[in-house]
C-alpha cells in the first residue's frame, strides 16, 4: 500500500428506468475511478431477476468486453468503484455485493466506513450469522436479512439504526433501486435525470459524461427511493444529525470538475492557493504544482502572489499498478516513475512548490531533492491543507497516527526532513475560509481530532446487542 497520500475508499453509481442502465453505469464508473482502483462491479435488474459481473482491476479493463453487456439486462443497475480501507484487497470483497434472502435478491454498493462494525459482526455471529467477506457493508445486509419489519425501505431504515458511521449506500432488488446518505452527510451524493430516468452519482462529473442533468445533492439522512415506473420518493426516516460533510473532498479527493457539499471543487481548490499566497509571501521566481491535484492551488497561487506559474514536474499518466524496480537502485525510482521535473524551468530558480498534502514525508522528501538535482535554487514547499495529524475512520484509508509524520513532529522539524528551503501549512481557518462555509459544518478529524460520531467500546460479547459509547476523541 502507498502511504505517501491518503486514499478514498470508493465511489457509487445507479440508473434506474433507463434501457441502457449498465452501460450507462460502465461510464459513470468510468468518470468515478479517482475514487478507487482496486476493483469494480455492476449489478442490473431486468425486473424479475439481478445479474452481475465483477472484478478485480480498473474499469476499462472488467469491462473491456462489449459481450458483458448482454449479460446485464435490464432498466436499472448499479455499480461500484474499489479502494479497501475495510477488507482486504481480494476477489471476495469486490462490490456490489449481492446476496439472495428469504425476500427475493438484493445487492448493495457502499462508499464510507462503519466505526461499529467489528461489535456488530461480533453480536451477528454469536447468532450465527456466517461471513463471506471481510468488508462492514456486508453486515448491513446481515442487519437487513435479520429485520423483524415488513417492508424493504423499513429493513433497510432498520438496518441503518443500528450503525455508526459514513455511508453512501445504493440498493438494488428485482425492482427498486434505493439510494441513502448517512446523516451527517460524510461522503456526497447527488441525484441526476436522463430523459425518464434517475442517476444517483457519488460525484457530479459522472451525470457530465452521460449528459444527464444534475438536480441537486442528496440531503444527509436522505433516501431516495427509485420505482421501475421513473417515479421516486424522498424520505428522512432517520434521526437527524449536524451534517459534517468531509472538507478533506476539497483538498484531495474530489474531481476538480465535480460539484459538491454546494460548491465547484476547482474554483475551491484555487482559492486553498490564493489563501495560501495571502498567508506564505515567498520571495520566489517560479510556481509549480505536484500534479495533479495540486494544481488548481498552484494556479490560484501564482494569482494571488503574482509568482509566475510552470508545470514544472510532469505526471505519467501511464503507470500500472505494478511495475518491475530496476536491479541497479535509481534514485527515487518510485517518484520518479511518476514525476519528472522540466530543467529548463527549474535551473536556478527559486521555486515554491505546492502540494495538497504531507502524510508520512518521504514522497515530499523526494519531491525537494528531485527538484533541487534539477538545477533548482531554492526550494520551498507550501501545503494547501493543515497537518493531517490524525487518521480517518469515515471512509479514507489514512495511516495510523505513528506514521503520520505531523503527528509527531513540528514543522520546521518535518522542513529539514523533507531538505526544503521553507514549508509551509495552510490555516485551518484559511481552509474553512477558502470553502466559504462555517467551520463546525465540516469533519475535519483528521487535523483537529475531533472526531464527529462517537466510537462504541464493547461490552462482552454474551450481552449480544448491548453497547455503550464512548464519547470523545478516538486515537
Amino acid at each position: 500500500m502507498n502511504l505517501s497520500r491518503p486514499h478514498e475508499e470508493c465511489g457509487v453509481f445507479g440508473v434506474c428506468n433507463h434501457p441502457e442502465a449498465s452501460n450507462l453505469t460502465y461510464l459513470g464508473l468510468y468518470a468515478l475511478q479517482h475514487r478507487g482502483q482496486e476493483s469494480c462491479g455492476i449489478v442490473s435488474s431486468d425486473g424479475t431477476s439481478l445479474y452481475a459481473h465483477k472484478r478485480m482491476g480498473l474499469v476499462a479493463d472488467v469491462f473491456g468486453n462489449q459481450e458483458i453487456f448482454k449479460k446485464l439486462p435490464g432498466r436499472a443497475a448499479i455499480g461500484h468503484v474499489r479502494y479497501s480501507t475495510a477488507g482486504a484487497s481480494v476477489e471476495k470483497n469486490v462490490q456490489p455485493i449481492m446476496v439472495d434472502y428469504s425476500r427475493g435478491s438484493i445487492a448493495v454498493a457502499h462508499n464510507g466506513n462503519l466505526v461499529n462494525a467489528q461489535l456488530l459482526k461480533a453480536e451477528l455471529e454469536a447468532y450465527g450469522s456466517i461471513f463471506q467477506t471481510t468488508m462492514d457493508t456486508e453486515i448491513i445486509i446481515h442487519l437487513l436479512a435479520a429485520s423483524k419489519t415488513n417492508s424493504l425501505v423499513d429493513r433497510i431504515v432498520d438496518a441503518l439504526n443500528r450503525i455508526k458511521g459514513a455511508y453512501c449506500l445504493l440498493f438494488l432488488t428485482e425492482s427498486r433501486m434505493i439510494a441513502v446518505r448517512d446523516p451527517n452527510g460524510f461522503r456526497p451524493l447527488c441525484l441526476g435525470k436522463l430523459g425518464n430516468g434517475w442517476v444517483v452519482a457519488s460525484e457530479s462529473c459522472a451525470l457530465d459524461l452521460i449528459e444527464a442533468d444534475f438536480v441537486r445533492e442528496i440531503e444527509p439522512g436522505e433516501m431516495i427511493v427509485c420505482n421501475g415506473n421513473g417515479g421516486i420518493d424522498s424520505l428522512f426516516p432517520f434521526k437527524k444529525a449536524d451534517p459534517t460533510p468531509c472538507i478533506f473532498e476539497f483538498v484531495y479527493f474530489a474531481r476538480p470538475d465535480s460539484f459538491i457539499f454546494g460548491k465547484n471543487v476547482y474554483m475551491a481548490r484555487k482559492e486553498l492557493g490564493r489563501q495560501l499566497a495571502r498567508e506564505y509571501n515567498v520571495d520566489a521566481d517560479v510556481v509549480i504544482a505536484v500534479p495533479d491535484s495540486g494544481v488548481p492551488a498552484a494556479m490560484g497561487y501564482a494569482e494571488e502572489s503574482g509568482v509566475p506559474f510552470e508545470m514544472g514536474l510532469i505526471r505519467n499518466h501511464y503507470v500500472g499498478r505494478t511495475f518491475i524496480e530496476p536491479a541497479q537502485s535509481i534514485r527515487h525510482f518510485g517518484v520518479k516513475i511518476k514525476l519528472n521535473p522540466v530543467k529548463e524551468i527549474l535551473k536556478g530558480k527559486r521555486v515554491v512548490v505546492i502540494d495538497d498534502s504531507i502524510v508520512r514525508g518521504t514522497t515530499s522528501r523526494k519531491i525537494v531533492k528531485m527538484v533541487r538535482h534539477a538545477g533548482a535554487k531554492e526550494v520551498h514547499m507550501l501545503v494547501s491543507s493543515p497537518p493531517t495529524s490524525y487518521p480517518c475512520y469515515y471512509g479514507i484509508d489514512t495511516p495510523n497516527r505513528r506514521e503520520l509524520i505531523s503527528s509527531s513532529h513540528t514543522i520546521d522539524e518535518i522542513c529539514r526532513y523533507i531538505t526544503a528551503d521553507s514549508l509551509g501549512y495552510l490555516s485551518e481557518e484559511g481552509l474553512v475560509q477558502s470553502v466559504g462555509v462555517r467551520a463546525d459544518n465540516f469533519c475535519r478529524a483528521c487535523f483537529a481530532g475531533n472526531y464527529p460520531v462517537a466510537f462504541p467500546k464493547p461490552v462482552d460479547v454474551p450481552q449480544m446487542g448491548l453497547f455503550e459509547e464512548e464519547h470523545g476523541t478516538y486515537e
